[in-house]
């Protein structure tokens, strides 16, 4: 009797260990991801048109031009308006040591055109210079680079905004946010812009500048308040604009995070039983001659295969991750195959394409309304979507604008754009309101994507408990069934 109860005990202890995995764990957990916004170059005629407008209106812009900006300016190498029109220069990395006002030593990097522009712009913010060297091909520094995150983007914008409407000149106020970010990234994204607005270059040329750092859509709205005088009000617009998308795609990571995180648990109960519990068991089994059914000779099998070919499973599946990832990012008709199959899995693929939608018709709402030409919107639209399904469509839009016909027809009768959205679409057309209803359109869709990820979170969990149970429950019945045999032996 002491050997059958022995190995029920360790299956008894073995589960509970499992099992007790606390969910609240996995629930919290969730991660941040960056929006994959990417960026294109103006054309040479809107840049032109700014230029002229800028001197015409005499707008925001020319905060960098005021007196107290010049006088900054004669200290920055004396670097004045007319270098506006030379060739970009190639910018070399520096390596800087300088001293804070508290006499604290300070190290970094700033891109620069040469030593002197280095110097000058330290100078100029409040640093005492140490030593200031060519930035080595050896020396190298974790982050500082990539895009900024969509958060703190519009928490950044919104400081910004804040600080134009008090007064302070364009420069003054991107030099407060550099200042203040403790990220290193940040920082070194709004020095960047400091040292363009003080060389004389507009706001969104310093922005364009960086096209890693900041996202095309903003780039072209801060052009288009340069040529209105009104950046205060769009920079709010793009800071609210920038927080929904963050609140849309935490609601995607927060749906998806714990399926994944469970489904990951499963793999190692899975794993562990096989490896380390079934061996043990398989020996008593062999010791007491007992008869092994079906599903027992399966897991002992799977057992046995897992510890004889782990080295090639794990190499098969680093391969297979690795060359999917670069089939995803290099082929697009790969892209667009696996983007399409996402999009039609039940349920899963609605919240793809509610989250598409609100994204595209919020993003169209926001160019209109702030006089972006439709055809500027939709060139806009398809550089920023990383979905190839809505890529083909704006394309096919962007045919029928130059063919003089309406926007609504390239969207007619496609399955990835519902039917309530294409309706609202011929509206706004037919009644020349067309940012007014995208806008509603985008609130509609983003408050059915937000309930329907409320919903799955709500069902995922009975779910993937289940399919954990289930797993472990085939394998202890394949340990348990020989025991019957070798009980029966007993008596």
């Amino acid at each position: 009797m002491e050997i059958v109860m022995k190995p029920f005990i360790l299956i008894y202890h073995a589960v509970s260990k499992i099992l007790s995995f606390p969910t609240t764990i996995i629930k919290k957990s969730s991660k941040e991801l960056e929006e994959n916004i990417e960026q294109k170059k103006l054309k040479k005629s809107k840049e032109e048109s700014i230029v002229i407008s800028q001197a015409d209106n005499g707008d925001f812009t020319n905060h960098i031009d005021n007196e107290d900006n010049k006088a900054q300016n004669d200290n920055f190498g004396g670097i004045t308006s007319e270098r506006r029109n030379k060739p970009i220069k190639p910018l070399i990395s520096y390596r800087y040591t300088v001293l804070n006002s508290n006499k604290k030593k300070i190290t970094g990097v700033f891109e620069a055109e040469n030593e002197n522009d280095v110097k000058g712009f330290l100078t100029t913010e409040g640093y005492e210079i140490v030593t200031v060297n060519v930035k080595k091909p050896y020396d190298i520094e974790l982050g500082g680079n990539g895009k900024l995150k969509t958060g703190a983007l519009a928490f950044g914008l919104t400081q910004l905004s804040t600080y134009i409407k008090a007064g302070i000149p364009l420069v003054d106020a991107v030099r407060i946010l550099s200042k203040q970010s403790v990220n290193l990234n940040e920082k070194r994204a709004y020095q960047r812009l400091v040292y363009d607005l003080l060389k004389g270059e507009n706001l969104s040329e310093a922005m364009m500048r960086q096209e890693n750092k900041f996202p095309k859509l903003l780039v072209n709205m801060v052009k288009t308040a340069e040529m209105t005088g009104d950046l205060p009000t769009i920079l709010d617009d793009m800071a609210d604009y920038y927080t929904a998308m963050e609140e849309t795609r935490k609601q995607m990571i927060s749906a998806m995070t714990y399926p994944v995180i469970v489904l990951l648990l499963a793999i190692a109960v899975l794993i562990f039983m096989l490896t380390y519990l079934v061996p043990q068991f398989v020996q008593m089994f062999e010791s007491q001659d007992a008869t092994l059914p079906a599903i027992t000779l399966l897991i002992i099998g799977a057992s046995n295969f897992l510890k004889e070919n782990y080295v090639w499973i794990i190499l098969v599946l680093g391969i297979f991750t690795g060359g999917f990832i670069y089939l995803y990012k290099n082929i697009k008709p790969f892209k667009k195959g696996i983007q399409t199959a996402l999009m039609h899995i039940p349920v899963f693929g609605n919240i793809i394409i509610y989250s598409e939608v609100a994204n595209f018709t919020k993003t169209f709402s926001s160019l209109l309304n702030h006089g972006v030409f439709i055809t500027d919107s939709m060139e806009i639209l398809s550089k920023i979507t990383n979905n190839e399904v809505y890529k083909k469509i704006i394309a096919r839009s962007l045919d029928n604008l130059g063919k003089g016909e309406a926007i609504s027809k390239a969207f007619k009768g496609e399955w990835a754009f519902p039917v309530v959205a294409y309706e609202m679409l011929v509206t706004g057309e037919n009644t020349g309101q067309l940012g007014v209803m995208m806008e509603k359109v985008a609130s509609h869709f983003q408050s059915l994507h937000k309930s329907l990820v409320n919903q799955i979170k709500s069902l995922i969990e009975p779910i993937m408990i289940i399919i954990l149970a289930f797993i472990v429950g085939v394998i202890l019945l394949s340990i348990v069934v020989p025991m019957f045999d070798i009980y029966g032996k007993i008596q």
